[in-house]
């Protein structure tokens, strides 16, 4: 019976990898010590996953308190629903018809994000000027830095500069 030959312990990472493993000239050590990449990664255009969690978050914006609701009111969630949807598709197609060179589509993605926030910007004040039936938040609409004048100040002039003051 033969003892089982004891190999010395490798000295460095470089000694532990196959010679097939090793870094070319025309490859970076970080891909040889992984082997060639079998997955691609791609960030445009989001999956429907990531698509159904933007408008969930736009609902989300939309309809409870935040910012936006503080300046402009809320939406019913129903009707949050269907603007987020818009948003959403209408931003997506804008992105995919912007044009560029960008082939891991940060850029897109870049048109994409700025398209969502345009258009519930947008979507927010247009429902905030017409008078949509917003849930009243307790905030007004319009808030201006200008008094109405009281009856009083209009038929006192004394009294209509002093409120002004």
């Amino acid at each position: 019976m033969s003892e089982p030959e004891n190999e010395p312990e490798p000295q460095s990472e470089q000694d532990s990898v196959p010679p097939s493993k090793l870094p070319t000239q025309d490859q970076p050590a970080a891909a040889a010590k992984f082997g060639p990449a079998s997955v691609t990664f791609t960030i445009w255009p989001p999956t429907q996953r990531t698509r159904d969690a933007v408008i969930n978050r736009l609902i989300e914006t939309l309809s409870s308190t935040s910012v936006l609701s503080k300046r402009y009111g809320t939406m019913p969630p129903e009707e949050a629903s269907a603007a987020a949807r818009q948003i959403e598709d209408e931003a997506f197609a804008a992105a995919g018809r912007s044009s560029t060179s960008d082939s891991d589509g940060i850029e897109i993605l870049q048109v994409y994000s700025k398209e969502i926030s345009k258009r519930m910007l947008d979507t927010v004040k247009s429902k905030a000027t017409t008078g949509s039936p917003a849930v009243d938040n307790g905030v007004a609409e319009n808030p201006t830095s200008e008094v109405a004048p009281t009856p009083a100040a209009e038929s006192d002039p004394a009294a209509a500069a002093e409120s002004e003051t």
